[in-house]
This record gives structure tokens, C-alpha cells and sequence, in this order.
């Protein structure tokens, strides 16, 4: 029987005990993706007879050499994560590539316009969903987390259809992101921005919207020939996996039990619906958990490349850049000694991951300055919702003001809603700051002040999603019977009429 380590000293004598029937199983999978790899190339235009031939001899031997690569890989990677042998890993993990032959289902079926790229996109979340499934069978976080994500996010779905079914949208015009009712209700109010970027770049106020995920969701409906359901597929799939950081970073911190309370506080959270809409949500909650992870790892250029992507998502991002200097201290206090041995690992890695978190934001303003001649043009555009710079109190004075002049009940609900949740993630700051680490509420204090000195309170709740040390301190507070109870029965009427709200049109955050 091989070890984990053979996967890279003799990856040969590992993937011939696996069995002939995997190891076909995979190149059928490599010659497939090979083939669609060839085809893409010569459907960009006309090519000679001998270089198809000789493209196509080549694709297919690199689809296949690196199908059995990355399998081998994956392998002693997964073996090391579980209580199976390489040999065993890569039996399963065949499974997965093998479903890469779902790609042929563009010649055989009809899958509409744009058939070989949904033939592609459907191969590759059936792989992707395979590889998830079979790692929660055998390793109990991914198990944990993935029973999370299902009920949380299939209860999320129905409520949300129901609602537009039973109850009906809001009256008026309004925006359809899709001739299909149960589409469209994921492509309320901000999604226009998202996918309008997506499919015709920036205009008018749009720039205050940063550019990865509608990046993200252009390339990817290029494959599903909709920026929709592109969009659906990053926030589900970036939920999950932010997820997943999130229960490893609290897992390492403190403890499993912790843990699971802290990931399902915040997939049942009042707002927790943004978190499969077609918004930045949980891209931004993925990129800013999984940062952090690596920050307390101490794998700082990962920490940084990571950072780098979350400051193109939001410019809250750029906040990563203060716990990373915290967590980067505590080192260099604690290894006076080891600094000048080890320079690459205690200065050079930490300042090179440190300055990448604030180069994606810069990245955005030199793009802008290039577009409007104005670096700054995110901000400034703010003004178009009534947002400008101003000390936090007066976002507060500003919605105390509306609630007391307000001759309409929804304004009076909506102004409400945006000082009672920003209540709690002040209390929740003061009351766990002890339990907290530095890093953390540093963190999370900064922001909750950046948002708040926008001179309104619009949005909060909405915020207070990705704000994830609030959640590690439900989930420390959710150890005693009656906080748990209390934690639950705040969030869970809040979600179910949240979700009704947005899916009938109604404003939430």
C-alpha cells in the first residue's frame, strides 16, 4: 500500500495500485478537456489542416498528462487532511474527474444557445460538487460546514420563491434580471449594478461598485451564457467556502464547538440572504475569512494575495491591512531573536503581503483615474445615494432626525432597523472586546467606523453580515443555553421576513 508521500517522490507506482478502471476513469475525464480546450481554440477563427492535426495530438496529451497530475496531487493533499491512504484518496477523488466527460453533453443534447459553454460550466460545478461531497464524507469540517450551508441556504431559497410566488412584488417598475420568476428574485436592487457592469462596464454612478465580482461574474457567464446565474454561482459557491475559513479560523482560535455555533450564527443572521443574492456579500465575507486565516497562519503572501482581492471587492478591504500589521507585530516581539536569522520569513514576506492589501485598492483608483481623471471617484459618486465623509455621530443624529420628522411608517421601520443593528455591532464590540484578539476588534471597530462616517446608516444591517469577529462572540456567548436561545430566536423570524422583503422588492439593506 503507498504513504501520502509517495504522491511527489513516485507518483507511478500510487496510481497503478489505484486500478486500472480510476485511472481511465480520469483520462477519459483529461482526453475530454483536452478536446474542449482544442475546440475552443479553433472556434476563435481558421487554422491549417496540419495545425489542427498536430493542436489536437497536443491537447490531448496535455489533458490527459495533466488531469493525472493534478489527481495524484489532489490525493496526497486529501490523504493528508483524512484518515485514508493515498491509494484509497485516489479511488475516491477519480469520482470527480471522471464527470468531466459531462462536457460531451453539448454534441448530444440541447442545451440552448452557448451549448458547449454551459456543457463546461455544468462539467465543472459536477466535479467541483463531487470533490465537495466526497471530502464531507471523510473529514468532519467540510461535514460540519456543508450541513450548514445545505439547510441554511435551501430553507433561504424557498422562503424567497413562496414569497414571490404567494405574496407578489412590491408595486411599480422594476428591474428583471431574468424572464424566469425564480431567477429574478436573486437580481434585486444592487445586482442591476453588478450585472449592468458585467455586461457593459462602467457608467453614470457605477464606479462606486469595485470590479472583481462583476469581473468574476463576466468571465464566468461567458461559460453559462447568463450573468445571472454566473452571479448566483460565485455567492453560493464563495458562501461555502468562506464558510469553511470561517469554521477553520475560529476552530484553530478557540474550539470546534465554537466553531459550529459561529458558522451557524451567521448563515442564519437576519441578512444572511445577501449571502446568494447576486451581491459582494460573500465574496467579500470569503476573501476577508480566508485572509485572516492565512494572517494567523502566518503565511503572509497568501494573506496578501487574498487581501489584494478583497480591497477589489469593497473598500472596506483595505482594512486587512491593520490586523495584518497587528498579527505581523506580535511576531517580531515574540522572535526578537530569530528577526535577523530568518529576514525573508519575519520581514520580507510580512511587508510584501502587508503592502499588497492597499495595492488593490490602489489598483481600482488608478483605473478610475485612467476612466474620470478622478482616483478617488468611488467616494466621490457616494453622494448620488447622500452619502459623504462626516464624523460617525452624525449618521446617528441624521436617522434619530429622519425618525423624528418622518411623516411615513416605512421610513420610521427603515431608519429603525439601521440604529437597532448598529447598536449591536457596537454593544457586541464592548461586550467581547475581552475575548476577542487584538487583531480582531480592531478590525471589526474600524469597520464599523468607516461605514458609519458616510453620514448615513443606509445599509448596516446589510453590512454587519461580513463582520465576522461579531459572530465569533455569539458563538463564544453561545456556549450558555439561554444566549444560544436568545441568538436564535433574534435571527431566525428576522431572516424569514428579510427574505420576504427582498424578494418581493421591498428594501432590507
Amino acid at each position: 500500500m503507498a504513504s501520502a508521500g509517495l504522491t511527489t517522490s513516485r507518483p507511478s507506482p500510487a496510481l497503478a495500485a489505484a486500478g486500472w478502471p480510476a485511472v481511465v476513469a480520469v483520462a477519459c475525464g483529461g482526453a475530454t478537456a483536452g478536446f474542449f480546450g482544442w475546440y475552443a481554440l479553433i472556434m476563435r477563427g481558421p487554422r491549417g489542416a496540419a495545425f489542427l492535426d498536430l493542436s489536437f495530438l497536443g491537447f490531448l496529451v496535455l489533458g490527459i498528462a495533466g488531469t493525472l497530475f493534478l489527481w495524484s496531487a489532489y490525493a496526497g493533499y486529501f490523504a493528508r487532511r483524512t484518515n485514508l491512504t493515498e491509494v484509497e484518496a485516489l479511488r475516491w477523488d477519480a469520482i470527480s474527474w471522471a464527470l468531466l466527460v459531462v462536457m460531451w453533453a453539448a454534441f448530444v443534447s440541447s442545451l440552448g444557445a452557448n451549448a458547449d459553454g454551459r456543457a463546461v460550466a455544468l462539467a465543472i460545478g459536477l466535479w467541483g460538487l463531487a470533490k465537495v461531497l466526497i471530502a464531507a464524507r471523510f473529514n468532519r469540517t467540510v461535514r460540519d460546514v456543508l450541513i450548514t450551508f445545505v439547510t441554511t441556504r435551501v430553507s433561504i431559497i424557498l422562503i424567497a420563491e413562496l414569497a414571490a410566488v404567494v405574496v407578489g412584488q412590491r408595486p411599480g417598475d422594476h428591474y428583471a434580471a431574468s424572464t424566469s420568476k425564480a431567477l429574478a428574485v436573486w437580481g434585486r436592487w444592487d445586482a442591476e449594478h453588478y450585472i449592468g457592469i458585467a455586461t457593459d462596464g462602467y457608467s453614470g454612478t457605477e464606479p462606486a461598485f469595485f470590479p472583481l465580482y462583476p469581473l468574476m461574474i463576466r468571465i464566468l457567464a461567458t461559460f453559462t451564457g447568463s450573468h445571472l446565474i454566473a452571479g448566483l454561482l460565485i455567492s453560493n459557491i464563495a458562501s461555502f467556502f468562506g464558510l469553511l475559513f470561517f469554521y477553520k479560523l475560529v476552530e484553530h482560535q478557540y474550539n470546534r464547538q465554537v466553531a459550529q455555533r459561529s458558522t451557524f450564527y451567521i448563515s442564519i443572521f437576519p441578512t444572511a440572504i445577501f449571502f446568494s443574492a447576486v451581491y459582494t456579500e460573500s465574496l467579500f465575507f470569503a476573501l476577508t475569512v480566508a485572509s485572516f486565516y492565512y494572517i494567523r497562519e502566518r503565511q503572509w503572501l497568501t494573506a496578501g494575495v487574498i487581501g489584494f482581492f478583497a480591497a477589489l471587492t469593497r473598500v472596506e478591504g483595505v482594512l486587512l491591512a491593520l490586523p495584518f500589521l497587528i498579527e505581523w507585530i506580535t511576531v517580531l516581539v515574540g522572535n526578537r531573536r530569530e528577526i535577523l536569522r530568518w529576514p525573508m520569513d519575519y520581514l520580507v514576506r510580512p511587508i510584501v503581503g502587508q503592502v499588497l492589501v492597499p495595492l488593490g485598492l490602489a489598483t481600482y483608483m488608478g483605473y478610475l483615474w485612467v476612466l474620470r481623471g478622478d482616483p478617488l471617484y468611488f467616494s466621490h459618486v457616494q453622494a448620488h445615494w447622500g452619502r459623504h465623509f462626516a464624523p460617525p455621530w452624525v449618521s446617528v443624529f441624521h436617522a434619530v432626525g429622519l425618525i423624528a420628522h418622518a411623516h411615513s411608517a416605512t421610513t420610521i421601520a427603515n431608519q429603525g432597523e439601521e440604529l437597532a443593528f448598529t447598536a449591536l455591532m457596537i454593544a457586541v464590540l464592548i461586550g467581547g472586546i475581552r475575548r476577542l484578539r487584538p487583531s480582531y476588534w480592531v478590525y471589526m471597530a474600524a469597520s464599523i467606523l468607516v461605514p458609519m462616517s458616510t453620514s448615513s446608516l443606509m445599509s448596516m444591517p446589510r453590512f454587519a453580515l461580513v463582520l465576522f469577529p461579531m459572530f465569533v462572540v455569539f458563538g463564544l456567548w453561545g456556549g450558555r443555553q439561554w444566549a444560544n436561545n436568545a441568538i436564535v430566536a433574534f435571527s431566525l423570524p428576522l431572516l424569514g421576513l428579510f427574505t420576504v422583503f427582498f424578494a418581493d422588492w421591498y428594501w432590507v439593506a
